[in-house]
């Protein structure tokens, strides 16, 4: 049975806070520094903008930025030699798309590793979806504060995801109203457990792990454990392809009213 995810004008997430930025996962985002240095591939068609994302992110202690890319190909290319840990790329980069870049370097498998965070305007549904599907690991709308954007960096270098708020419920409704067919499978869930579903669910809502633990009433560390064994048997790259594929399913429908979402009832994104 589908599981509704509330009006998030009517319910916050768990803890009362609203976040500016909905990050799908325990990223290490307050403690820069801590962790290696994160290697950047800059990939946007404007000289000006390459140049002013190159000099934000190295301003940061642990972001340093390996190489610039002015369209698509070149991005793809660049990809290989010099061997990103994230690709920030615009969605309207010339040439190549951001979707099929995302599609071919996750393909590669000297690129597989690579994650994707595309930034666009909030009104770029269709690329925006068709970027998630492709496996990009999160969505940064391109008015974001500065510090969104790092910490959306950090999210994604730690293998899980963040997605800018502006604009996503557009591109959410999207996915369950025209899901994808060669992926949109209700079938996909048949390997997970009634708890395991309940944990998709609650990550489809924007829910860290943390969080989910608060919600079941169970430890972090089990939390982690349900959502690693989601991942596994769904294989899925990380947490944005939980929340893609629990809306091409049907598992959850945000259209529906508050209130009736059941074991989601908590989960919600904190949109604008």
């Amino acid at each position: 049975m589908p599981i509704s995810l509330p009006n998030p004008r009517q319910a916050a997430p768990a803890g009362g806070r609203e976040r500016s930025l909905v990050l799908l996962g325990p990223a290490n985002a307050e403690n820069p520094g801590s962790g290696p240095v994160i290697r950047v591939l800059v990939a946007h068609g404007d000289r000006l903008a390459r140049a002013g994302l190159g000099a934000l992110l190295e301003s940061e202690p642990d972001v340093t930025v390996v190489g610039a890319a002015a369209d698509g190909m070149q991005a793809v290319a660049l990809a290989r030699e010099v061997d990103p840990d994230v690709l920030l790329i615009d969605i309207a980069v010339p040439g190549t798309d951001a979707g099929t870049v995302t599609q071919r370097i996750l393909a590669d498998a000297d690129t597989s590793s690579v994650r994707v965070l595309v930034i666009g305007a909030s009104d770029d549904d269709q690329k925006i979806f068709s970027s998630l599907r492709a496996g990009a690991s999160g969505f940064l709308v391109r008015d974001a504060e500065p510090a969104e954007l790092t910490r959306a960096i950090r999210a994604v270098a730690a293998g899980e995801g963040a997605l800018s708020p502006s604009g996503v419920r557009r591109v959410i409704n999207e996915l369950a109203a025209q899901p994808d067919p060669r992926r949109a499978r209700p079938e996909l869930l048949e390997e997970l457990t009634a708890r395991e579903l309940e944990v998709m669910a609650l990550v489809a809502g924007g829910l860290s792990n943390d969080e989910i633990a608060e919600q079941l009433v169970v430890t972090p560390a089990t939390a982690k454990t349900h959502v690693s064994r989601v991942m596994t048997k769904l294989r899925a790259r990380h947490r944005a392809q939980i929340v893609t594929l629990a809306y091409e399913t049907g598992l959850v429908h945000p259209r529906d009213p508050a209130g009736a979402a059941g074991a989601a009832a908590a989960a919600s994104f904190a949109l604008a």
